[in-house]
């Protein structure tokens, strides 16, 4: 994993594209703009992982590109649970629960992410409240997604 220049790949992927990230999606230029320069974006090959299970969940991931596979510890092997691609957002339940990772996430392609952490999270709601609520809309946008679809797999 190798971080990069927020603003470069700002500039190399553009606006429009990162807002047509779920995650991403409806927030302002700017603040799209202050995310990519206060955050780390890092790229990662195919191959290399994201983070681990048990490693401190005080932190966000955005997928700028790429997709990664999630894997939960089962019975002494890791089970694939599910992939996450293009624009969504990846270990937000445990930072938000203030708890260790749960599973490994490992790139399935060459990928970007957005690294948020805490104090960002904090400052983005301080410095850009209307942006924040927007996020926060996408965030759970989201998560209400991936509970639909647990529903709809354990009904079959």
């Amino acid at each position: 994993m190798r971080q990069l220049d927020g603003e470069l790949l700002l500039d190399e992927l553009g606006v429009d594209h990162l807002k047509n990230a779920s995650t991403l999606g409806a927030l302002s230029d700017q603040t799209i703009d202050y995310l990519m320069k206060k955050g780390r974006v890092y790229a990662l090959r195919k191959g290399e992982t994201l983070f681990e299970d048990g490693a401190p969940g005080d932190t966000f991931f955005i997928i700028l590109k790429g997709s990664f596979s999630y894997y939960l510890p089962s019975n002494n092997r890791s089970e694939y649970i599910r992939e996450f691609n293009f624009g969504m957002e990846i270990g937000f339940v445990s930072m938000i629960a203030l708890i260790p990772r749960p599973g490994t996430a490992i790139a399935s392609s060459d990928s970007y992410v957005l690294e948020v952490t805490t104090d960002l999270f904090y400052a983005l709601h301080y410095e850009r409240p209307l942006d924040f609520g927007v996020l926060l809309i996408n965030l759970c946008r989201e998560l209400a997604r991936r509970i639909l679809e647990r529903q709809k797999r354990d009904n079959r």
